[in-house]
């Protein structure tokens, strides 16, 4: 039952993610990305804790999967924000 309804969740967390940055603008993107990065954070602890608890093996495979899909982002997102910055360094 509890995967039923972390499905569900799943399901609408995609769909609001998909809608919300289609909509943002070219020139908001790398601002706002910086500011994600601590969500994803928050993202990548929770999936550390599913794919480290004491569950069935399905729930444990998708919290492994979403460990690595949550570094992804983590890590893509700082090497952005980083390039970024550089921009308005001196020379």
């Amino acid at each position: 039952m509890t995967f039923i309804y972390l499905s569900m969740i799943l399901m609408l967390a995609i769909f609001l993610g998909f809608e919300l940055i289609y909509k943002v603008p070219a020139t908001l993107h790398t601002p706002l990305m910086s500011g994600a990065n601590a969500v994803s954070g928050i993202t990548l602890i929770g999936a550390l804790a599913y794919a480290g608890g004491d569950y069935e093996t399905l729930p444990q495979i998708l919290g492994a999967v979403s460990v690595f899909l949550a570094t992804i982002n983590v890590v893509g997102g700082y090497v952005v924000t980083d390039r970024m910055l550089a921009m308005f360094k001196g020379k």
